[in-house]
């Protein structure tokens, strides 16, 4: 009996707290007034909500304790130009509803408007907008943070190299990055060193990358638009990733690029160029399933390249691209899987049985190609009776055709993605200002500079 009276007091006792410490949490008002919020987070408890009045409040602060900070959309955090304007250390910590201006421009400790340290779990950062900052949500270390629904503006008076990141994620497991818009700065999302993590419904225009990671494993892309950068989603030394449904739009470089990734799972993605030179570059990258994308109106539908055969490409389509495909090798590489190749919007072929598979295999490229990727002088040469003698001698007799990929089991009919038509209209008016500011000799090299 006495261990029991114990056990009950002890709950009461914490029961009590637990009652105490709710009954403590409030809503506060923060007058838009000089150093208001700073002594409104100073005297608040754990689970407050401080609501901030319409108008200008000055930054930077820290916020090491569950709050919430909610400005209705109608307050402005204001920084001073030197480190970050909100920084988050506590658990449990919300920003809804503000404008965030005014960080620092140092690269070397990542100054930006929201950052989410280390100590940092369970943040939601929310219907903010953040505005030239030079990095605009920094998830540094912190765990299971949600960065949702915000309008990230970068700057623009650095040439783009010299920017910073719209949402920079660095060794943060569990980070989910949804629904934000961000434009200008230099990467959309840059993701380091990471796991774990979800990104999704976000639109990006005018930067550099979209999507942009760096030694991230295990998590996913899905559903974002990347609309007039200069490459869209550049995937480098990551394992077990998912890339899906995502759209490129005119992006100037690259749609898609995976570079030394591994075991990655790339479905239903669509790459539309009219300025690409790649719809996508597979760069050492290996035992990855590449699966019913379209790639459409690019220079080169897919270049692959550095021993990246060994990866499956079935049920893709491959549409007026001016070359399908460039891979220089020796041997053939098949492109179909199961019975089920691609689609090939040159493959002049019939389908007497009805199947949706052509009755022909196709090869997309031929010895010509392969004499014009090594010796480009001899394009002066295409319209040429030996140009035309080569190519009628291959189609007639096979043995002399160089080594390249093969589909033995072509698609009549190409995979449709359909684009929302209010994405198609900014597809359609993209024309990003790097193009005709003289910074086009600022070039992103996918290997360096990270």
């Amino acid at each position: 009996m006495p261990r029991l009276r114990f056990f009950f007091s002890a709950l009461i006792v914490v029961i009590v707290f637990s009652v105490a410490g709710t009954v403590r949490a409030e809503e506060r008002l923060v007058p838009a007034e000089a150093g208001a919020l700073a002594l409104a987070i100073a005297g608040a408890n754990p689970g407050d909500v401080l609501t901030l009045a319409p108008g200008r409040h000055e930054g930077p602060v820290v916020l090491e304790f569950p709050i919430t900070l909610d400005g209705r959309n109608e307050a402005l955090i204001q920084g001073n130009e030197q480190g970050s304007v909100i920084t988050v250390t506590g658990t449990d910590v919300t920003l809804r509803g503000l404008e965030i201006r005014g960080s620092g421009s140092d690269h070397q400790v990542v100054d930006a408007g929201v950052k989410l340290d280390r100590s940092a779990v369970r943040a939601v950062v929310e219907h903010n907008v953040l505005i030239e900052n030079l990095v605009g949500v920094h998830v540094f270390g912190a765990r299971d943070s949600i960065v949702r629904d915000n309008i990230v503006t970068g700057r623009q008076d650095y040439r783009m190299n010299d920017r910073g990141n719209g949402i920079y994620v660095w060794n943060a497991p569990g980070t989910v990055v949804e629904r934000n818009d961000v434009r200008y700065g230099r990467d959309g999302i840059f993701a380091n060193a990471s796991r774990e993590n979800i990104f999704r419904d976000n639109l990006f225009r005018d930067l550099r990358f979209a999507v942009h990671f760096m030694y991230t494993n295990r998590s996913e892309i899905s559903g974002n638009v990347s609309i007039g950068n200069r490459l869209g989603f550049a995937i480098m030394f990551s394992n077990r990733v998912k890339v899906a449904s995502n759209m490129s739009l005119g992006d100037l470089g690259h749609g898609l690029m995976l570079n030394y990734t591994n075991n990655a799972d790339v479905s239903d993605n669509l790459v539309r160029g009219g300025t690409q030179e790649k719809c996508t570059f597979i760069y050492n990258a290996h035992r990855n399933l590449i699966v019913n994308n379209r790639f459409e109106g690019c220079e080169i539908g897919i270049h692959f390249t550095a021993g990246s055969e060994r990866n499956a490409i079935t049920g893709n389509a491959f549409i007026g691209n001016q070359t399908q495909v460039k891979y220089v090798g020796t041997r053939d590489i098949e492109w179909s899987y199961k019975g089920r190749g691609n689609y090939w919007s040159d493959h002049p072929a019939f389908d007497l049985d009805g199947d949706g598979i052509a009755d022909a295999r196709f090869r997309p490229n031929d010895m010509m190609d392969h004499i014009l990727w090594s010796q480009p002088a001899a394009a002066l040469l295409l319209g040429s009776p030996a140009v035309q003698l080569i190519r009628w001698s291959q189609a007639h007799f096979p043995a002399t055709t160089p080594g390249g990929v093969v589909d033995s089991f072509p698609l009549t009919r190409p995979v449709v993605i359909a684009v929302p038509e209010h994405i198609a209209r900014m597809e359609a008016e993209s024309w990003p200002a790097w193009r005709h500011e003289g910074q086009i000799d600022d070039e992103p090299d996918p290997f360096t500079g990270h």
